[in-house]
């Protein structure tokens, strides 16, 4: 297992203090300035999960209040809303210095048999061939500022390899729909549970970026402040991510300084395991007056 992998699978097992109370390490993740945002959120369904031993998620609906502080650890407590005999609903707060900086609901349910149906997955170039994201930032490294060189080529554990990848420092309008391959290797022999944390944590990645795209903006041409303001993600098949998925996205809104982004996540056998809804914060930057 390389060490990214590990690191990752360490910052999601979480620490329990006392019953339906836990800790967990604010540093790592993708980011080190503030806590990613999809690192919360699998923080906080790993807690859920510490409380609901027989059955899996099927949906969680969060809310982000606060931006994470990297070098504190983050407090989830845990409300036990609902115990019932099909689902089981679960209410988590994630709290720093005294305060909440994400709310979570989340809800489990038994397995049962039913009738099934999805879209079909689109039909785009699959992953053999492409550049992983890994191989192009060594490509771009010479573009980025030394200062934060050392921050855009680090070693992460989640492989990505983009469809159609944008130039992130001379960006153009193109369409708000995106896909994406994504995978961690790592991940095989997880449990059931730890494979939906994993999703979880990957499934923040790139989806707010999808409200830029017609703008002809990245994050790196540092014209827009943006910021995750909620995240729904829904599980419809089990996750083996330790092979490749598919996260299709698009952005069919923005406005009033906020982007609307869905995404979809299909293992590459074309089964739909999950979808995934978030509103951000898209507000633009301006020069102060001198």
């Amino acid at each position: 297992m390389n060490d990214a992998a590990r690191e990752l699978l360490d910052l999601l097992d979480i620490e329990t203090l006392e019953v339906d109370l836990f800790r967990g390490s604010g540093a790592g993740g993708e980011t080190t300035t503030r806590i990613f945002g999809g690192q919360v959120i699998a923080q906080a369904l790993a807690a859920a999960y510490k409380t609901v031993p027989d059955r899996l998620c099927h949906s969680l609906h969060a809310y982000f209040i606060r931006p994470g502080d990297p070098s504190i650890p983050v407090i989830y407590s845990v409300d036990r809303a609902r115990d019932g005999g099909s689902f089981t609903t679960r209410r988590v707060v994630a709290i720093q210095h005294g305060r909440q900086i994400l709310n979570m609901s989340a809800s489990f349910h038994v397995a049962e048999d039913g009738w099934n149906y999805q879209h079909p997955m689109p039909e785009v170039e699959g992953p053999d061939g492409l550049a992983n994201r890994a191989e192009l930032r060594d490509r771009d490294a010479d573009r980025v500022p030394e200062a934060f060189r050392a921050e855009f080529l680090r070693p992460r554990p989640i492989e990505i390899r983009e469809v159609a990848p944008r130039d992130l420092f001379e960006p153009v309008p193109v369409s708000d729909e995106n896909h994406l391959w994504f995978r961690m290797p790592d991940a095989a022999g997880t449990s059931p549970q730890m494979q939906h944390i994993l999703l979880a944590y990957a499934s923040d990645m790139n989806l707010l970026g999808s409200s830029l795209r017609p703008h002809g903006l990245t994050w790196f041409k540092r014209q827009v402040m943006s910021a995750s303001l909620d995240h729904a993600m829904w599980f419809h098949a089990p996750i083996r991510f330790e092979e490749w998925h598919l996260y299709t996205m698009d952005a069919p809104f923005t406005g009033g300084a906020r982007g609307f982004n869905r995404g979809a996540i299909y293992h590459q056998d074309g089964t739909r395991v999950a979808s995934v809804a978030q509103e951000g914060l898209l507000r633009p930057l301006r020069k102060s007056a001198t």
